[in-house]
């Protein structure tokens, strides 16, 4: 089998400042990363959209996939069974997001 990968990017204002508006209390890239891909939380309400990173997750989690995603300076990689949600530092930041979707092709 043979991998293939996925790769988006979006150089708008990234996830802090999009989730922000709708949780204030966000102070930091890891922790508004980590909402992201645990909580049902939008940054464009009241619409029902841009909520989707939790169900991100968990299709993932269940399925022979690994994910990449950058946002600023924070980064979070899931793979197949991995249930933990930690994102860490790295050294370059990036404006916006950045993800890689890897699958194995059948």
């Amino acid at each position: 089998m043979r991998s293939k990968v996925v790769v988006l990017a979006d150089r708008e204002q990234g996830i802090l400042t999009t989730l922000k508006r709708v949780k204030p209390k966000l102070n930091s890239l890891i922790e508004a990363l980590e909402v992201a891909f645990t909580e049902t939380l939008s940054g464009r309400q009241p619409e029902a959209c841009g909520n989707g990173l939790k169900f991100v997750r968990e299709v993932i989690v269940n399925s022979p996939l690994e994910l990449f995603f950058q946002t600023g300076d924070a980064v979070l990689n899931l793979a197949q069974n991995k249930i933990e949600v930690s994102a860490s530092r790295v050294g370059k930041t990036i404006k916006g997001c950045f993800t890689k979707i890897v699958f194995e092709r059948v």
